[in-house]
Order: C-alpha cells, then sequence, then structure tokens
C-alpha cells in the first residue's frame, strides 16, 4: 500500500513566493511552466515559504534560460554548504520553449517576467513565467481606473442588496 508524501499531503500548488506588481507593470502575452535547477539547501529555505521573486527577471545566456535576481536567503541549519542568496538558477524548459522565447525576447523586444514560484502536487519546486510586453503610463492609468470602477461597482451592488 503506497503511503502520501509530506509534499502531497500539503496540497497542490503551494505558492512560495508572488510578484504581485507584474500584471500592473506589463502586459502578459503567454505564461509558461519551468523547473528550476536549485541546491539541496535553497529547496529547503523554499520550503519554508522564504524567496522573493519582485524585482527578478529571467535572461538568455547561449542557448539556456537563467532566473536573475531571485532571491532565496540561506537556510539557517546549511552552515558552510549554503548557497548565494543571489545567484542566477538555471530555468528547465523544453527546448522547443526556449528557442520560442528566446526568439521572442530577441525579435519583439518582450521580456521574461516570473510570476509565482510554487510546489507542485509533487513537491517540485516550479516557476510560472510570463512572456510580457512593458505597459506604457497611459495604459497603467487605465488599468488602475478599471481596477477603481470595479471596485465601486462592487460596493454599489452590495449596498442596494
Amino acid at each position: 500500500m503506497a503511503t502520501k508524501s509530506k509534499a502531497a499531503s500539503a496540497g497542490p500548488r503551494r505558492t512560495v513566493a508572488e510578484n504581485r506588481k507584474a500584471r500592473f507593470n506589463y502586459e502578459f502575452v503567454e505564461t509558461f511552466e519551468a523547473g528550476l535547477e536549485l541546491t539541496g539547501t535553497e529547496v529547503k529555505s523554499l520550503r519554508e515559504g522564504k524567496a522573493m521573486i519582485a524585482e527578478s527577471y529571467a535572461s538568455a545566456e547561449g542557448d539556456e534560460l537563467f532566473l536573475i535576481n531571485a532571491h532565496i536567503p540561506e537556510y539557517l541549519q546549511g552552515n558552510r554548504f549554503n548557497h548565494d542568496p543571489k545567484r542566477p538558477r538555471r530555468l528547465l524548459m523544453h527546448r522547443r520553449q526556449i528557442n520560442r522565447l528566446i526568439g521572442a525576447t530577441q525579435r519583439e523586444g518582450m521580456t521574461l517576467i516570473p510570476t509565482r514560484l510554487y510546489f507542485n502536487d509533487r513537491g517540485r519546486a516550479k516557476l510560472e513565467v510570463a512572456l510580457a510586453k512593458g505597459k506604457k503610463v497611459h495604459d497603467k492609468r487605465q488599468t488602475e481606473k478599471d481596477r477603481d470602477w470595479q471596485r465601486d461597482k462592487a460596493r454599489l451592488l452590495r449596498e442596494r442588496g
């Protein structure tokens, strides 16, 4: 009889870090799921729920994609085997997806923005990466107006019953 592992019992897609400002600053064209090449102490630190991807981005170096500027703090019990908190981490994706994303960033001027770092139902650390275009100032204003209107509309409907 098979027993459930700790990762499976934690529930599907446990979010570790989220980039909430990304949707405001960028217009997402498409999202992808990528694995991360991590060391043991990085995984343990992520399992504690400590990570920041707000200022990070994905970049192409050669024919590979790397997550740059993501902060995964050192694991407290890691002693000399600890990792560098801001080291570049390789993204694990299919070759076709990597080539497509590299082409889109080079030809069309798009950027790769990490939106969410989570553990999937098998307990693997995954990164949701969005292929995005930067929003102009007037687009950001329009987004803010729409959000305010939705909030006011919900309040008015609640008051009416």
